[in-house]
């Protein structure tokens, strides 16, 4: 909800806008999620210029009664047909002179983890919207609008590391889960192997998750369904380390 003002917040006496450098604020949103073992991102095809037909993050011009996050919210409804996330946080800003040919733009970047993202709808100023493999789009296989690849960048980075220090493994999985599955947010967050024993033994301990008494539903390879879990009341972040280089 948009904040009240304050009494006595208003421009003080004489005050002129116009006496001020004008620039726009847009928002971009970083959408990512898991399918399979791979993790990707939500990009949408631009249908008018600046860079026409080009793949984008999703994000627009923030309107003069929103609030930033309601500004997300709306263009990842508005371009993508994806009503809300779970987890949504600002990791960071852009306005760098010339980043958009339209006018100065600051645009406030926020990241989006999703579990599942449904049914894709492309709107608004949006042709198409696509889910890319995040490793391919960073390794130059998907050429993006303005400045996204940074700020895509900057996006996973911060998941990377907010894998550690937050809860955000909750945004990628399900109320209940199998170990293998929340392995695989590590591991494709991470991009790194993670030993199945060691995972194992690290996550079950202390209550950090509980066992639900149910087993998921079968794969198609058959064999004994795996053992369903959910999180515990202690697992407020990430019981292990990232693998760095030498480790």
């Amino acid at each position: 909800m948009t904040a009240k003002r304050r009494p006595g917040h208003k421009a003080p006496k004489g005050y002129d806008a116009r006496d001020y450098p004008q620039f726009a604020v847009t928002v971009d949103v970083v959408i990512l999620t898991i399918v399979g073992e791979e993790l990707q991102v939500l990009l949408v095809r631009r249908r008018d210029d600046p860079y026409r037909g080009a793949w984008a993050l999703p994000g627009g011009f923030k309107r003069p009664e929103e609030t930033l996050e309601e500004a997300a919210a709306r263009e990842l409804r508005e371009e993508t047909g994806v009503e809300a996330a779970p987890h949504l946080s600002q990791f960071g800003a852009y306005g760098d002179p010339g980043r958009d040919p339209r006018t100065n733009v600051v645009s406030v970047g926020f990241l989006a983890v999703l579990r599942d993202v449904g049914a894709l709808a492309a709107g608004t100023d949006a042709d198409d919207a696509q889910l890319f493999a995040v490793h391919e789009v960073l390794g130059g296989r998907v050429e993006l609008a303005f400045d996204h690849a940074r700020i895509l960048r900057d996006a996973v980075e911060r998941a990377r590391r907010d894998l550690e220090t937050t809860s955000l493994a909750k945004a990628f999985v399900g109320p209940t889960f199998t170990l293998t599955n929340l392995r695989n947010v590590f591991e494709a967050v991470w991009e790194t192997q993670l030993d199945a024993a060691n995972f194992h033994r690290t996550v079950t301990r202390a209550g950090l998750v509980k066992p639900t008494g149910m087993r998921a539903a079968p794969g198609p390879a058959g064999g004994k369904p795996a053992e369903e879990f959910e999180f515990g009341p202690d697992w407020q972040a990430a019981p292990m380390r990232r693998p760095r280089q030498g480790d």
